[in-house]
């Protein structure tokens, strides 16, 4: 605990002494105005001979912290359509979540765009609540205009295998219509090699694994956005978008046991072939009336479907006769139906209010079946195993949802803006299939942004909210284990409840002057009550089983710097050099697997993002890297028998690219580049971790190998 309190007050007295520091660099930066707006407009970008809108983006310093999201940390499952986007275009939002607008940024024409803006202020005349900063693209103004962006991929891995994909996107405006239509193939692979040592409580060898995952997945996409305009004050909009994909992975495990007089070896083989399809409808309509209010509506239908037969076979020597050992088919469907509408009214000439309703309604569908040997007859139709039946294996869950909101907006003055929202929450949830049960929700959760520009480059913030996560349907019926292969399956929990926290940031943003870059320090504090981890659902000390569920309450806590800066005082001014320190810490106030505090995802300890790109405008090339550090102290993951690092490597990333022959942009990516080995340990107990009884120690290290990608993109 006294450690705990040490990291804390460190981190408050960094984050003190940072905030102050940039409070005085900035004074000499004064303006009058107080726009904190930033604008570049399409000339600013003309030098680089961009293709795309993400070929703009990639030269605006800061651009990153936008994208990733610089409003809360940690995700809360997606929850709904809400009221927030980091990314609009011409002042919109586009209605989608799968389809949302950021993956439209590789696929609309540079040359369609008039100027990009950064705003870092809130105001209800943006069709968005803005929880950071937002990116607004703005296209030009055309009565018709038509491009073609086009995209080539070669991608090269370690071992050997090259795979190919692309994309054709077409856009079009003509008059009050705009199209944009993607097609898009894509393929991931990726070869994971394992090295897995296990030594017994006695620190004597217990077990060699050396094993490899192969992935190799194949995705068809085709996406459509349509745009109706008929005046400036009616605008219909309608997005489409539909994937497949059949991914497969391959296991192959060679053991080496050494608890024998004379070690042996032996091999088990997996086949998980997996079938996925997901499609999404969504529109919004908005109508201007002649006073300025608005009413607006949107609206999102969409589908997941995910099929997948785990197939285990073992032989008893090496490259020996194999015969099954597990037949897994998991099959599930998620579906989600959304509105929400709203009336915006300018209650004078600095506040505005919001009001409406979101409804939605939630149903995922979920089926197992396992066979394993037995002495029971085997099935034909399972590779001679026989079915094991299972608890809660097969589950629909259906959650109701409505939401009531007002949203207000008070520009306090030149410098000072308020934005306060209240949301009520009612929802009903419903399970049938192995397992009957239902529940009634109700919460209500207030949120207050506070900004305060201190000049036009320098920005401090507040803000505290309440936030309800979105629970995982999945883990109300029994589910596959994928973080231990000495687990198939774990247990479901339908009396899961939502995670609720209070969360609480105070940071300031600073954009240097002549377009020098960009610094942001960010400090949070996050209050969990029913924080999801593991509980303890066994029957008998012989037979130890968990599953999700809510264990209490917890601390999430952290700084984050953030820089973007030119390198001019270099004689560099076209190279940008980007840092991200993250320094975070989270603890359960009571976990009853353990007397220890450990803490729990997504925060980890931090660690450091490095970038680094050079634009040589004068030959039209450009080259970089991203290096990503991770600090490996503590972080630990807990089940009532073992516990467990979380374990993410170190990556390097590298590219060179340049406009050449045909004005097409040619670009060469190392993915992983330095081939980096990230290793986590796992320890297993005879009985509960806190009888601390070691029954084995396992150290796996893993790598994906280097992988480099050659793309060619153009426009016509």
């Amino acid at each position: 605990m006294l450690v705990m309190l040490h990291a804390k007050s460190c981190l408050l007295v960094i984050s003190y002494t940072i905030l102050i520091s940039v409070t005085n660099m900035a004074h000499a930066q004064e303006s009058a105005d107080g726009d904190s707006t930033i604008t570049f407009p399409a000339s600013y970008f003309a030098q680089f001979n961009p293709t795309t809108i993400n070929d703009m983006l990639d030269r605006v310093p800061g651009i990153e912290l936008i994208r990733a999201g610089s409003g809360t940390l940690a995700s809360d499952g997606d929850r709904g359509l809400g009221s927030e986007s980091p990314i609009l275009i011409d002042g919109k939002r586009l209605a989608g979540k799968a389809n949302e607008a950021d993956s439209q940024l590789a696929r609309i024409s540079a040359d369609e765009v008039d100027y990009i803006e950064i705003i870092r202020g809130t105001s209800s005349d943006l069709d968005v609540q803005n929880s950071g900063q937002i990116v607004n693209i703005v296209l030009l103004e055309s009565q018709s205009r038509s491009t073609i962006a086009s995209e080539l991929i070669l991608n090269y891995h370690e071992d050997g295998t090259s795979n190919p994909a692309g994309s054709v996107s077409w856009s079009r405006q003509s008059g009050a219509w705009s199209y944009l239509l993607n097609g898009q193939i894509t393929n991931t692979y990726s070869h994971q090699e394992n090295f897995e040592e296990s030594l017994n409580a006695d620190l004597s060898l217990n077990e060699y694994r050396d094993w490899d995952r192969i992935t190799d997945e194949t995705q068809y996409a085709v996406n459509a956005n349509l745009t109706y305009s008929p005046s400036n004050r009616n605008r219909f909009a309608l997005n489409l978008l539909y994937n497949e994909s059949e991914p497969e992975n391959d296991v192959y495990r060679v053991f080496t046991d050494f608890n024998s007089a004379t070690p042996y070896s032996y091999h088990d083989r997996e086949t998980l072939p997996s079938n996925n399809e997901n499609w999404e409808i969504g529109g919004d309509f908005q109508h201007r009336f002649g006073s300025g209010n608005r009413i607006k509506a949107l609206f999102i239908v969409n589908e997941n479907n995910k099929a997948t037969l785990r197939e285990r076979f073992q032989a008893g020597t090496v490259g020996g006769a194999e015969s099954p050992t597990l037949f897994l088919d998991t099959s599930s469907s998620y579906q989600e139906r959304i509105v929400r509408s709203s009336y915006i009214a300018n209650l004078g000439e600095n506040q505005g209010l919001e009001f409406g309703i979101e409804a939605a309604q939630t149903i995922q569908n979920s089926n197992l079946l396992i066979a394993v040997p037995s002495s029971a007859p085997g099935n034909p139709l399972f590779n001679g195993l026989t079915p094991s039946p299972l608890p809660n294996a097969n589950s629909t869950v259906e959650e109701a949802r409505f939401e009531p909101f007002v949203i207000h907006n008070w520009q306090i003055s030149s410098r000072m803006s308020l934005e306060s929202s209240l949301v009520a929450e009612w929802s009903e949830i419903t399970q049938s299939g192995d397992l009957s049960n239902k529940r009634d929700f109700n919460f209500v959760k207030p949120k207050f942004d506070f900004r305060y520009n201190i000049s036009n480059s320098l920005q401090a913030k507040a803000s505290f909210e309440k936030v309800v996560s979105q629970l995982s349907f999945g883990d109300f019926s029994r589910n596959t284990n994928d973080s231990d292969d000495d687990q198939n399956t774990f247990a479901g929990n339908p009396s899961l409840e939502p995670e609720e926290s209070l969360r609480a940031e105070v940071g300031l943003d600073y954009r240097l002057p002549n377009d020098g870059g960009a610094i942001n320090a960010r400090y949070f504090y996050y209050h969990f009550d029913n924080k999801i981890g593991k509980i303890d659902i066994s029957q008998s000390i012989d037979n130890l089983q968990s599953t999700n569920g809510n264990v209490g309450t917890g601390q999430a806590y952290g700084l984050i710097l953030n820089s973007s800066i030119r390198l001019g005082f270099v004689n560099l001014p076209s190279a940008l050099l980007t840092g991200v320190l993250t320094l975070q810490e989270s603890e359960f106030d009571d976990d009853p697997f353990t007397p220890r505090e450990h803490g729990f995802k997504p925060f980890d300890r931090g660690g450091l993002r490095l970038g680094f790109r050079h634009d040589v405008t004068s030959q039209s090339l450009s080259y970089g890297f991203n290096w990503l550090l991770l600090i490996k102290d503590g972080r630990r993951g807990f089940d009532n028998d073992s516990e467990f690092d979380f374990v993410r490597p170190d990556l390097l990333t590298a590219f060179v690219e340049k406009v050449g022959y045909g004005d097409f942009t040619y670009r060469l990516e190392a993915n992983n580049f330095d081939n980096f080995h990230a290793c986590g340990i796992r320890y297993r107990y005879n009985g509960y971790v806190i009888d601390n009884d070691v029954r084995e120690i396992e150290q796996n290290c893993y790598t994906t190998g280097l992988s480099v990608a050659f793309k060619v993109r153009g426009t016509f």
